[in-house]
């Protein structure tokens, strides 16, 4: 069997696929999970990939499946990136937290405390910014006001 032939049965591990690819304080096992669902086509794999392409809230994971639904010749438009926040109310969830902590806290001990509290922020936002996600964080932390 070559390495780029899609096969047509479900995966073995279909429903830990599912799964991962539904995980949402985690891109990167998303991202993993669409390109092994991208080497099995059928109605259960084009449904996941599909969700994915259109609901997932980091932009790489929805280009990812796009590729994926492509390659099996699927007639289909990548959303375009989103604009605005990417999880409802992250100034909020920001402030909330910034609130939390004691006076003369560090940009460190706010990240972790997001990281703990809010992974699914965390995790979204760090896929979706990259490299510049920690400038972005620094600067939202920065600005939040906690009167």
């Amino acid at each position: 069997m070559g390495k780029n032939e899609v096969k047509v049965e479900l995966p073995s591990n279909y429903e830990q696929l599912k799964i991962s690819a539904n995980r949402t304080s985690n891109w990167r096992e998303r991202l993993d999970a669409v390109e092994e669902l991208g080497q099995w086509k059928n109605k259960q794999t084009i449904d996941v990939l599909t969700h994915r392409m259109n609901n997932d809230a980091v932009y790489q994971v929805q280009e990812a499946a796009f590729q994926k639904l492509k390659e099996f010749g699927e007639d289909i438009q990548l959303p375009p990136r989103k604009i605005g926040d990417l999880i409802k109310g992250v100034t909020k969830i920001l402030v909330r937290i910034k609130k939390s902590m004691p006076e003369g806290h560090s940009f460190e001990e706010f990240k972790e405390k997001l990281k703990k509290m809010r992974l699914d922020v965390y995790d979204t936002y760090e896929g979706e910014k990259g490299a510049d996600f920690d400038k972005w964080l620094e600067n939202a932390w920065a600005s939040l006001s906690t009167r």
